[in-house]
């Protein structure tokens, strides 16, 4: 049974994504989107699940992230 969720959880999608743009002069939306998304920083990275909701909250600030790699 533990090799089915190990399977499982290597199985599932992410994609690897940086913030390229300040969250200075933002409005607060963009800047809680940010900080959902585990960034806060310009340059930092973060390897988030490939879910449709995380897709919408890059989507909602595509102008302050970008996407670096999709894997899985």
């Amino acid at each position: 049974m533990a090799a089915k969720k190990a399977a499982a959880a290597a199985a599932k999608k992410t994609i690897v994504v940086k913030q390229v743009a300040s969250a200075a002069r933002r409005p607060a939306v963009q800047t809680a989107t940010l900080k959902g998304l585990g960034l806060n920083k310009m340059n930092r990275t973060r390897e988030l699940e490939d879910t449709p909701s995380v897709r919408g909250m890059v989507n909602k600030i595509s102008h302050l992230v970008q996407i670096i790699e999709e894997r899985g």
